[in-house]
């Protein structure tokens, strides 16, 4: 990635590192001390990982399809590519969430519940279904403005019909595996209503800074994006403390329009703050652009450590969930943030060394866990 947004590299890569913390804390740490006053604060600060992820997600997919469109379209090398890669994502997601390591026992001894957990729409799955929405999009849209409009068009959709779909139980009306993505019923974290719609301004503000960079106007934009983040904050936090009821819709806050508001202008905020960071610093090199650059395979292996069942079927979270005082999490935290830094630059390295070597490398490790998990009877 170009440097002038190594901003978005950084964006991201603190958000997969404090990601890393988020799901040791929600994994080991004492459930009282989760009910101490200042936890709210971590909890609130860990809510803007998952926002942060899918902004950045939309905002490099529209960055890197300005110059992969002719190929897009010509159902070229790049449109092969984008489709694997959307495809790896889905995969990875609904992987992590199988039952149980083995396909035998998965078809024999998967419940309804287990089932409806394995659907869950979590953040890959959001992301994978965004790019899917974006990539299309891109494909038929030829017209820029055109473009503009329809990402707006998703991202308010997804927003503000949220709280009208929140509470039904789709699964009257349709199948688990569509149901989990329109609301958080059955177990989904991240359904597309009203996630999506960080991934669709995510586009959109590329599509604006892809425009001011073109007339040299990129300082305007970021100052304009700052005040438009301090704007979206103080309107989400001031009107969602109204006495408003309005029947028909949700009373959970992840639902609410101005819950979605609120984190969007911190998100801005914090891509400004990022751009920066990157501009002051001349970053072009870091643990945090190595973690960034490595996310998918940092976000697959953390969860791996925590949540792989590698201990007489046991996880670590099983085997040490809930016993952690806080600073034995902070511990533990900066242990597991060290060894994905290290996996990081590993993988890194091994891409610029030689590219062929590191995807034979990730096919044989795809391979040989598909072969694992149907051969394994236990």
């Amino acid at each position: 990635m170009k440097s002038r947004l190594v901003f978005i590299d950084l964006l991201r890569g603190w958000a997969t590192l404090v990601m890393i913390e988020v799901h040791v804390i929600n994994a080991f740490v004492l459930p009282e001390i989760k009910e101490a006053g200042w936890f709210s604060v971590l909890n609130f600060l860990n809510g803007l990982v998952a926002p942060s992820f899918l902004f950045v997600a939309g905002f490099v997919f529209v960055i890197a399809s300005e110059r992969k469109l002719d190929e897009f379209r010509t159902f070229g090398q790049a449109f092969w590519k984008q489709i694997g890669r959307i495809a790896l994502i889905w995969s990875v997601g609904y992987l992590l969430h199988l039952p149980y390591f083995s396909f035998s026992r998965t078809v024999r001894e998967t419940t309804e519940q287990g089932w409806l957990k394995f659907y869950q729409a979590d953040i890959l799955h959001c992301i994978a279904f965004g790019l899917l929405v974006l990539f299309l999009t891109r494909l038929i849209v030829k017209r820029e403005e055109v473009f503009r409009s329809l990402l707006t068009l998703f991202g308010l959709g997804s927003v503000f019909l949220a709280p009208f779909i929140w509470d039904i139980d789709l699964l009257n009306v349709m199948l688990a595996p569509i149901a989990a993505y329109i609301n958080g019923q059955h177990y989904s974290q991240f359904p597309i209503f009203n996630w999506l719609g960080f991934m669709m301004f995510g586009g959109l503000a590329a599509m604006m800074y892809t425009n001011a960079r073109a007339i040299n106007k990129e300082q305007d934009y970021i100052r304009q994006v700052g005040w438009l983040g301090v704007g979206l904050i103080l309107a989400g936090s001031l009107l969602i403390e109204l006495p408003v009821d309005v029947p028909f819709v949700s009373k959970a806050i992840r639902a609410n329009p101005l819950f979605f508001t609120t984190r969007l202008g911190i998100v801005l905020l914090l891509m400004v703050v990022c751009w920066h960071y990157a501009e002051r610093r001349k970053t072009q090199s870091s643990f945090v652009l190595d973690v960034s650059r490595e996310s998918l395979v940092v976000y697959t292996a953390h969860l791996l450590v925590i949540y792989g069942q590698f201990w007489n079927d046991h996880s670590l979270s099983f085997l040490y969930g809930k016993t952690f005082t806080f600073l034995e999490a902070v511990a533990a935290t900066l242990v597991l943030i060290a060894v994905m830094v290290l996996l990081a630059k590993f993988w890194g390295w091994l891409k610029q060394r030689s590219l062929p070597t590191a995807r034979a490398c990730a096919y044989a490790t795809g391979l040989i866990v598909l072969i694992l998990f149907f051969i394994r009877e236990s």
